[in-house]
């Protein structure tokens, strides 16, 4: 094999692209959606099972946690000296991640519905990729 075909394999497809910030936060926002989708589709409560109940109530809880701990980064990067977003956009993303941590805390007790969860990361995808979802 001669030089080229050596530097052809070397920069060849098989190579990841390169990563941008927002589609690593739309890639993050699309795992815990998913994961919140699943849990509204898989109502623990009306489970007769109970170990069926208490697994499906855990994939809940999980889904949440990682929900809430996504808006927690996203609000201490907003807070960041260098975050270049504009002050409106920054306090609105504060404003959900308040939202989002009091409307979970309501879902974990069965008193409300992982829906507007869903809808306000998918609200957050369609801004960070609008072609994309």
């Amino acid at each position: 094999m001669n030089a080229t075909e050596h530097a052809k394999r070397a920069y060849s497809a098989n190579h990841a692209p390169v990563r941008t910030n927002r589609g690593s936060e739309y890639d993050a926002f699309a795992k815990v959606t998913q994961k919140l989708q699943m849990a509204l589709f898989n109502p623990g409560r009306e489970v007769a099972d109970a170990s069926k109940r208490i697994r499906l109530k855990a994939q809940t809880a999980e889904a949440i946690d990682l929900n809430r701990r996504l808006w927690s980064l996203l609000a201490v990067d907003v807070l960041s000296d260098e975050n270049l977003l504009p002050q409106t956009t920054r306090a609105s993303i504060l404003s959900l991640n308040e939202f989002t941590r009091a409307h979970s805390r309501k879902v974990l007790k069965d008193e409300a519905d992982v829906r507007p969860l869903i809808e306000i990361n998918a609200a957050m995808m369609r801004g960070l990729n609008p072609g994309r979802t």
